[in-house]
């Protein structure tokens, strides 16, 4: 992860990009609620539309987690020192971003909850392990 901290100038640039990242990332992922949740009618292209974008963003915020950027940010300090761990838990958001994805190219509205289901999942878990609750 070293060689990624070289990528932002100073240690605080990193942290305002991995938070931008997670937030927009989290946003978009938001605006398919109403649909999981039954609360607005199934569009399966704008959720194909929703989920290519999450599977982009899903992909960002990680080389910003380079050595040295901790600071004053959510992150604990278990994403440094268990580096395995978080790296695990990185790929495992990311194939369930994937599985997210072949959901809605699927276009089944009962596989896309269990698989929207399972993203949030590994979004909670990385969150207990790395992340200061709040």
């Amino acid at each position: 992860m070293s060689t990624a901290s070289a990528q932002f100038a100073k240690p605080e640039d990193a942290i305002k990009y991995r938070q931008s990242a997670l937030v927009v990332l989290a946003s978009q992922f938001g605006r398919m609620q109403p649909t999981i949740k039954g609360q607005v009618p199934y569009d399966a292209a704008a959720i194909k539309a929703n989920v290519a974008l999450v599977q982009t963003l899903s992909t960002l915020p990680w080389s910003a987690f380079g050595a040295g950027t901790q600071g004053n940010s959510s992150a604990k300090a278990e994403v440094w020192s268990d580096a395995a761990g978080f790296k695990a838990a990185q790929t495992k958001f990311e194939g369930a971003v994937v599985k997210l994805s072949a959901a809605a190219d699927a276009g089944d509205l009962d596989k896309l909850r269990a698989a929207f289901g399972d993203v949030g999942a590994s979004c909670k878990a990385c969150h207990d392990s790395y992340r200061v609750k709040k």
